[in-house]
């Protein structure tokens, strides 16, 4: 009801709004006008439609290998308790996603209202609404599908890799998750490729800007919406798990504890669902954009041809450099490791990325040569620096990353030591510590990297008439994206890997198969092989460790691309604002001495604050009630073996029901405040979402590393110094639990919310220019904002924490909830519970013993 009083105020005011007024002389409705040019030239001494038609082939080809792997992992062994785990995992999964993809589309309804008043009775585009109708729900489904295609992958993986764990031999335990990893990166760039070549090649030219501006839209929408609750979701299920450990001193992943399913499950909706819809976005934004720009700047047609047919087939062609990779560091790990009694899980992940990065590096500069060798200006070789700046960035900044997140780095170990003396308290501050630096230092890549292709692009690329030196700047920019996304197969493949080896460790718990009558027997017997207890588990948490470190390294990577995408995103409206920068009054609009624009920088910040704020109250809320309902019904007496499918179920509804109410705050104040800040004032919004990219870029970089330092410092504390139920370990819990809504919810959200902003706000302008200034567009402006301010009020006191029996909002108390509650895990005893107690870990250790250990970690490194 709210959503059709709020859609239909502002939709019956924009239908009375006729008009086609401009700025600049800019015609209104541009983006979805644009026309490729015919694609049939030669280039290369090839025609462009041929070379696209064998991409379209190695898509399929891809998409090949992806489900080849499917199947293959399927058939994998697997005993049948850990198979009962992980097909519980995967059916609380898709209950999720159902709920999502119900709640999503409701989102595109509202969505669709506005683009059917803009295009048809503004534009009176005609039958061109339908189609950017029917892609936005066509790169929504993408975005969905290949979401849903990558938790039954990863659900196939993680029983596999906890049976293959009792083998005894690391190679296969690593082995499984990386197969997995790959076919979802694999099927996910093969897809979006597929589906950018199929709208070039099948479709009309005149209907391809409709198309791709309806299929951005509709990808933007879905990622915006997984991302966000699924983010939402995974950390009130791990927070809430994570508690318990302290509260009872129960060891990680008890079977007993009905928040553990929870937790797997929102490993996969916050580490795999939300990614993969992320990466599929970004993937197919930066190419509309891209396109969008070219056929907007470079008014040569040959050059455009030339240049829209060498992106697509230098994107065939890192598909393939991942691919070719992937057999190469394969067969390399298979020789050294296969026999292995053990070995550092993150260096075949390393060397995966920085061969991909090499091959791709190589591929581009002989595929540019080959295709644009006879243009003028030697711009073959200026663009593959340029691309190579982005493609050397995809490799730079994981391995930068490692640095603050790796369990080998000394920030990490910085963290564990401090929390030694310091407890909680010093945990947290190295990890803000770590977060700080890592801001520093990987924005100062990003600058040189983005300095660099400046520099290039600065010697000439081609005539993009007025102000052609500002528009080489935009397309290196958009380009260095380009070259980050290029390797994107693998990027997918690494992050993928995390919430494999994070769910192969909970589904190894809660099959309790060590307790099974006869299991050695039965294995051996089954399986052909003896189970080797002692070392299993190990390798799984080692593994784990290494999965949360690259969980950590595709984070900045995705952010980085939104931010620099952003900016050939930001100027396609620049470009409509100044009518192609001819309009020199307008231009002069865009610099500092220009107050709006200004004012605009400033307002960009207070949005990303918002965002993140709101985002970790729905977190917080969430985990409260998870906590209190856990609390209430964990049974740890002698008889109890795991908890009931009923109560962990509950917890499920509690984590999706926050997360759809978070998600709901934050996607409709964006929306709004995109529509007002647009309406308020064309410049102001310029500055507005400059800001946001900027403000957004440092603060993911910042919560994402801080977080990663915090999770890997307690699986420090967890595997090496196996120190699970000591002071030590209560610190670097509570240091994971603060550093989960910052890596796994609000930064990773920033990203979408940065593209799904900036796209939505070519529409928002152009929607604004018809109408034209003057007092109902500041009337609309400030109805929206005072929209968008209700719906940031009730991200927080909407979502405020206070007991059902107790006060409304209306009465702040500090009394924490009577009985079994908070106030228990509040007053939980810290030391460590003896060996014979029920709900000790199975090999507690003293914090003598930690004391013993500890130092070694003062000098390492």
């Amino acid at each position: 009801m709210l959503w059709a009083a709020l859609g239909g105020t502002a939709l019956l005011g924009l239908a009375g709004c006729g008009g086609t007024g401009s700025a600049g002389g800019h015609d209104v409705g541009g983006e979805a006008n644009i026309k490729l040019p015919p694609l049939d030239e030669m280039v290369g001494g090839i025609s462009g439609t041929t070379l696209l038609w064998i991409g379209l082939v190695v898509c399929l080809l891809g998409l090949g290998f992806g489900l080849l792997s499917y199947s293959k992992l399927h058939k994998l062994p697997v005993h049948s308790s850990m198979k009962e785990v992980s097909e519980t995992i995967y059916e609380t999964c898709k209950t999720y996603l159902k709920q999502q993809g119900k709640f999503l589309m409701v989102l595109w309804v509202f969505i669709a209202a506005i683009i059917l008043i803009y295009f048809q009775f503004l534009q009176h585009m005609g039958a061109k609404v339908l189609i950017i109708l029917l892609f936005s729900l066509v790169g929504m489904a993408g975005s969905f599908g290949v979401a849903w295609y990558g938790i039954r992958v990863n659900t196939f993986a993680n029983s596999r890799t906890a049976h293959a764990s009792l083998r005894g031999k690391p190679y296969e335990c690593f082995d499984i998750p990386m197969r997995s990893g790959m076919s979802v990166g694999m099927v996910l760039i093969s897809v979006e490729l597929f589906m950018m070549l199929f709208i070039m090649l099948i479709l009309p030219g005149d209907v391809a800007g409709p198309c791709f501006i309806g299929f951005a839209i509709g990808e933007s929408l879905g990622a915006a919406c997984l991302r966000i609750a699924g983010g939402i979701f995974t950390k009130i299920a791990d927070v809430g798990a994570d508690l318990m450990k302290i509260a009872f001193h129960i060891k990680e992943d008890d079977a007993r504890n009905p928040g553990v399913i929870a937790d797997c499950t929102g490993d996969n909706a916050g580490d795999s669902v939300g990614p993969s819809a992320d990466g599929f976005e970004t993937y197919g934004v930066t190419g509309v954009a891209l396109i969008t720009f070219l056929i907007l700047a470079v008014p040569n047609a040959s050059e455009q041809v030339a240049l829209l047919v060498w992106i697509f087939v230098v994107r065939v062609v890192m598909l393939i450099a991942s691919f070719a990779s992937y057999l190469i560091n394969n067969a390399v790990t298979r020789a050294r490791y296969a026999d292995a009694k053990a070995f550092d899980f993150e260096k075949p992940l390393s060397s995966l990325v920085w061969i991909t990065s090499a091959m791709s590096i190589l591929l581009t500069v002989a595929t540019t040569w080959w295709m644009l060798g006879s243009m003028a200006d030697g711009m073959w070789w200026k663009l593959s620096i340029i691309v190579s700046f982005g493609t050397l960035a995809g490799a730079l900044i994981p391995e930068l990353v490692k640095s603050f997140t790796s369990t080998k780095s000394r920030h990490v170990r910085e963290v564990v030591t401090s929390a030694k003396e310091g407890g909680a308290s010093l945990d947290i501050l190295s990890g803000l510590v770590a977060g700080n630096f890592s801001a520093f230092w990987l924005g100062t890549v990003i600058v040189a990297l983005m300095g660099g292709s400046f520099l290039v692009a600065s010697t000439g690329l081609g005539d993009m008439g007025a102000m052609s030196e500002v528009k080489w700047a935009v397309f290196a920019f958009g380009l260095v994206a380009f070259g980050f996304l290029g390797m994107g197969a693998v990027t997918i493949a690494v992050d993928s890997y995390g919430p494999v080896t994070d769910n192969a460790q909970s589904v190894y718990e809660l099959s309790t198969i060590e307790e099974i009558d006869g299991i050695d027997e039965e294995i051996e017997r089954d399986f052909g092989f003896t189970p080797k207890w002692d070392v299993a588990k190990h390798f799984l948490e080692e593994q784990d460790g290494a999965g949360n470190t690259f969980k950590a390294t595709a984070k900045p990577v995705l952010i980085g691309t939104a931010v620099v995408g952003a900016t050939t995103m930001i100027f396609s409206i620049i470009m409509a604002l100044t009518d192609g920068l001819a309009a020199t009054s307008e231009v002069t609009k865009l610099g500092l001495t220009h107050a709006p624009f200004l004012l605009g920088l400033i307002t960009g910040g207070a949005i990303i604050y918002w965002f993140s704020g709101a985002s970790m109250q729905a977190v917080t809320t969430g985990a409260y009630r998870a906590v209190e309902f856990i609390k209430d019904n964990i049974k740890l007496d002698s008889d109890a073996t795991r908890a009931s499918i009923e109560d962990s179920k509950k917890v499920v509804r509690i984590c999706t029901e926050y997360a759809q109410k978070g998600m709901l705050n934050i996607f409709l104040g964006v929306f709004f405040f995109a529509l007002a800040f647009a309406f308020l004032d064309p410049y102001f919004f310029v500055g507005y979402l400059i800001s946001i990219a900027i403000f957004g870029l440092y603060q993911a970089i910042f919560m994402a590393n801080a977080g990663g330092a915090w999770d890997n410092a307690k699986k420090i504390v967890e595997v090496d110094l196996d120190a699970s139920g000591t002071p030590l370990h209560d610190a670097s819990v509570v240091g994971d639990t603060v550093g989960d809504p910052f890596k796994d919810t609000s930064s990773v959200a920033l990203n979408p919310v940065i593209k799904f902003t900036t796209l939505f706000g070519l529409l928002a302008v152009e929607l604004a220019v018809s109408i034209g200034a003057g007092l109902l567009t500041h009337l609309l402006a400030a109805t929206f904002f005072v929209t968008a301010a209700v719906f940031v009020y009730r991200s927080f006191y909407g979502m405020r924490i206070h007991s059902a029996d107790g006060p409304g909002d209306d009465e702040w108390r500090l009394d924490l909830p009577s009985g079994d509650g908070f106030g228990a895990l509040a007053q939980a005893p810290v030391s460590p519970a003896s060996p014979e107690s029920p709900q000790t870990p199975s090999s507690p250790t003293s914090p003598e013993s930690v004391h013993r250990v500890a130092p070694q970690i003062d000098h390492a490194g």
